[in-house]
């Protein structure tokens, strides 16, 4: 392990380690364009100069490796000097449209300009023109102009997705990046290429002029697309959420990618990125009740006392067989639990726990067949996965109250076999965030939280438990889970009462053996794994 000393200070660093790396671990970093920890080291932008003792001139930071005993300035008159004079480089055809790029705000070449540029430019010449504002896949646009050839995007469809869409083409300073010929950029990670591109070349369609960078919100989360359960942030519009009886639109900006060593590392799919604007759309956020005349408004209070007295009734008669209760493994550990303990303190057998209606696409990277984040969370919690079995047992009328918190039960089992259980139960009860077939069916509809309104955990196919926090409130009447099991256990006078997340996970990991000697502090932002 080389030991070097960096602007005065001295650095121990693993064998292999880079320069770069080393003035990262030293608290000097050095600026970087072509760059990346997850890619091969390209070594073309040349911005990462650093000065090395004894060295006959500047080495780039990235691709040379760290020796024993060098000593490194990254702050020297030379070093900035040279800095200074690749920014000019990259500049002379880069386009002085920052005003109207959707970068602005977060652009590496503005922010090395700043910090390292302010030179009296000496071009005088007219810039080299190139292709602006092209698509070159559904999910990406291209700017030609803009880019400074650090090849990351080349790289990434290369060496992670193994597509090969992307070329640079041209040579000298006609030199660009496009697609290959014949090709689009469509694979499953096309956004990663956005994310990874310093400069305004490659922009997302989707966020395109929707919302300046400045007026985003972040909110550490993950993404409930499927069981791999990708760290995310959640980007939301800070001003619809600061004023939302004014500024109008989506709460949800754009989701993008967190890093986590053991999880997704820096990236995460097209499918979990875009599948965002179900958080705003078609959402539940009044409680419902069907009479002989529709469905009508009702108030939560009325709603409970519904359910609740139902319940009692059942229980009365010593009949709290013929309940059954459907959960979701789109819910928190958090709402599985306390919905576990609810229905036990009742005597309520029937509990089983609902996948996604049918699979998803997989490959070998990060996208899972199991398009929820908590079927091991549930697995965990001991619930049965036999959903479907309870559901048919409702449709030949051997229940009287079906209570369904999340699935859409019309979607996994048809209109048919929904409408033979409406027609069968007393009381079917749909508590959930979306319209969709079962709030038609239903007798009650209770409007809940979706996960970017709640505090808790969900725990991915490797058994790591994650957490998700709230971005914003919940629309309208929307509650989460966990909130409406406790507020129908005070009716029942239930002991089983929590005033938040972090109160049910406690009382969760003392109870459930897989759980022991978690904390949400001990959870972090990198996730823990469950007991063995």
């Amino acid at each position: 392990m080389p030991t070097l000393t960096i602007d005065g200070k001295t650095v121990t660093v693993p064998e292999g380690a880079t320069v770069l790396q080393a003035c990262e671990q030293a608290g000097s970093p050095v600026p970087f364009y072509c760059y990346h920890p997850g890619l091969s080291i390209a070594g073309n932008c040349r911005i990462c100069l650093v000065e090395v003792e004894q060295s006959p001139k500047l080495p780039i930071a990235c691709y040379t490796p760290a020796a024993e005993g060098m000593v490194v300035h990254t702050t020297s008159d030379k070093v900035l000097k040279a800095r200074q004079d690749v920014l000019e480089f990259l500049l002379i055809n880069h386009p002085l449209d920052c005003p109207v790029c959707d970068q602005a705000g977060e652009c590496w070449l503005q922010d090395y300009y700043m910090n390292y540029g302010l030179y009296n430019p000496k071009f005088d010449e007219e810039k080299v023109k190139k292709p602006k504002a092209v698509p070159i896949g559904p999910t990406v646009m291209l700017d030609a102009e803009r880019c400074i050839l650090c090849s990351r995007c080349v790289r990434f469809c290369d060496e992670i997705t193994k597509t090969g869409e992307l070329g640079i083409f041209n040579r000298g300073d006609h030199s660009e990046i496009g697609v290959a010929p014949g090709k689009e950029l469509t694979n499953d990670y096309s956004g990663c290429t956005v994310d990874i591109c310093p400069v305004g070349a490659l922009t997302d369609r989707d966020f395109r002029f929707k919302c300046r960078v400045w007026y985003l919100g972040s909110t550490k989360s993950v993404c409930p697309g499927c069981s791999m359960g990708c760290n995310i942030e959640i980007h939301d519009n800070r001003e619809r959420k600061e004023r939302p009886h004014v500024a109008q639109g989506a709460r949800v900006m754009r989701l993008k990618p967190r890093y986590n060593a053991d999880v997704n590392q820096w990236w995460m799919c097209d499918a979990g990125r875009y599948g965002y604007k179900a958080i705003d759309e078609q959402r539940l956020t009044t409680v419902q009740h069907r009479n002989g005349h529709g469905h009508q408004t009702s108030t939560w209070s009325d709603a409970l006392d519904l359910l609740a007295s139902t319940l009692r009734r059942l229980q009365e008669a010593r009949q709290m067989d013929r309940a059954g209760v459907i959960l979701s493994t789109q819910l928190t550990n958090e709402d599985l639990y306390v919905a576990k303990r609810v229905a036990q303190a009742l005597g309520i057998r029937n509990v089983a726990v609902q996948g996604p209606a049918r699979p998803g696409r997989q490959d070998d990277f990060l996208m899972k067949a199991d398009t929820s984040p908590n079927t091991r969370g549930a697995q965990a919690l001991g619930l049965s996965l036999d959903a479907a079995g309870l559901f048919a047992r409702a449709a030949r009328g051997e229940l009287t109250t079906l209570y369904v918190c999340g699935p859409d039960v019309i979607e996994a089992y048809g209109q048919a076999a929904a409408d033979q259980v409406k027609n069968c139960v007393e009381l079917f009860v749909y508590q959930g965030s979306n319209a969709g077939g079962s709030v038609q069916a239903a007798h009650l509809v209770l409007p809940a939280a979706v996960y970017a309104e709640k505090d808790g955990t969900f725990t991915n196919d490797q058994g790591r438990v994650q957490r998700i926090r709230p971005a914003f409130a919940p629309l309208g009447e929307a509650k989460p889970d966990w909130q409406i099991w406790t507020e129908l256990a005070a009716r029942l006078e239930v002991p089983v009462s929590f005033t938040d997340a972090a109160a049910v996970f406690a009382d969760l990991a003392a109870r459930e053996p897989a759980f022991k000697g978690l904390t949400y502090e001990i959870i972090g932002d990198a996730g823990a794994l469950l007991k063995a």
